[in-house]
């Protein structure tokens, strides 16, 4: 489990990193708190944030879950493939809407995976009990 918990730590550095990026370009572009509209470029980042805590909701318990129920080794892998996949959003949302396709996915099917998995593996362990 160390390298899932790892893999958690280094999920929340990213999104702190995305926290850091948003508060520069609300500098950049002279956006005043609490307003999160009024110039298209900052929107972009505050958006890769918003969808990157959206997607925090459902990662965290699932990687937990699947790494408990399934294998912490895969689930530590997808979890890597989905802190890339959330770099590449991040990259290609700020770069140009169209851009964010790749890192989207990279970032939701192993969020998915992790998902069904937990939950696979949550019931496997109900019928296993004596």
């Amino acid at each position: 489990m160390p390298f899932v918990h790892l893999v958690i730590a280094l999920a929340l550095v990213e999104f702190f990193l995305f926290g850091v990026a948003v508060a520069r370009a609300r500098a950049r572009y002279d956006i005043p708190a609490p307003a999160t509209i009024g110039n298209e470029v900052f929107e972009r980042y505050f958006r890769v944030q918003m969808n990157t805590l959206e997607q925090l909701v459902i990662f965290v318990p699932s990687v937990l879950l699947f790494a408990r129920y399934v294998n912490a080794y895969a689930a530590a892998a997808l979890g890597v493939v989905f802190l890339i996949g959330r770099a590449l959003y991040f990259q290609g949302y700020v770069k140009a809407p169209q851009a964010r396709h790749i890192g989207f996915i990279l970032s939701a099917v192993p969020n998915l995976a992790l998902l069904i998995g937990a939950i696979i593996g949550a019931i496997v362990a109900l019928g296993a009990r004596p």
